[in-house]
């Protein structure tokens, strides 16, 4: 049976983030080098925003490249550098197809020139795209982005600009990385890994978190089906009781 047809299409999450992991070892299962995971990776990647899309999902975030990852030994940095400008230009006639936007958020200054520049292209390319809002984190880290949030919100006080009485919850989130994006309702790990790695800490308050022994490169469809299936088989209450959300008859 089609997973899809178990899918509640009027309570999908708006917002999916994804820490795609995994390559590494799916690669040493093959007797082969982890750049080899990394590269074939992309068809995952492929399913994963086209099935977010069928669903009527508006926005998928993707982790492609942690600011921690710059530790990663430099041939690997490279071929990763290199796999984002390549795969960005062969998907491009696809993101326009299914009306995809690209959006990138982290310290994009950081990527190498080249990636820099094919980037800005897809995303003025795809910006009037309206199906769903694919964002790439690229040299991300949750923490550095809660830090530069504080020194920008900081200089505004300082330049009387905003007051300290005026700082809520809605001027943190207009000064982050993903100002314009909803809060993420389901993060999806895979690699059974169970951690959320420094990404997106305050978009994830409230998010479900589904954790999948699936290595990213065995990551098709029907595991995001699954996840969108358990998604919608917990109870969201954000803080309230069942009886709240649930009143009885």
């Amino acid at each position: 049976m089609d997973k899809k047809l178990l899918i509640d299409l009027t309570n999908v999450p708006n917002h999916v983030a994804v820490i795609m992991d995994g390559n590494g070892r799916w690669a040493k299962g093959k007797g082969m080098n982890r750049i080899f995971g990394h590269k074939n990776a992309l068809t995952a990647v492929r399913e994963t925003i086209e099935s977010a899309a069928e669903i009527g999902t508006k926005a998928i975030t993707l982790y492609a490249f942690s600011t921690e990852n710059w530790k990663r030994p430099q041939l690997e940095v490279n071929a990763l550098m290199s796999l984002l400008i390549s795969s960005l230009n062969k998907e491009l006639k696809t993101f326009q197809e299914n009306e995809v936007k690209v959006n990138a958020i982290g310290n994009i200054k950081s990527l190498p020139e080249k990636a820099q520049k094919t980037l800005q292209e897809v995303r003025d390319k795809t910006q009037n795209n309206k199906r769903i809002v694919l964002t790439l984190a690229l040299s991300y880290g949750a923490r550095e982005e809660i830090v530069n949030t504080i020194k920008n919100i900081s200089k505004k006080v300082v330049n009387n600009e905003l007051s300290i009485e005026e700082i809520d919850e809605k001027i943190i989130n207009n000064h982050l990385y993903t100002f314009n994006l909803p809060d993420v309702d389901l993060m999806i790990r895979t690699s059974g890994e169970q951690r959320i790695s420094n990404f997106l800490l305050w978009q994830m308050a409230y998010a479900e978190l589904y954790f999948t022994d699936i290595l990213w490169p065995d990551f098709r469809k029907e595991h995001f089906y699954d996840a969108i299936i358990e998604y919608q088989n917990r109870e969201r209450r954000f803080g309230k009781t069942s009886e709240q959300i649930t009143p009885a008859e």
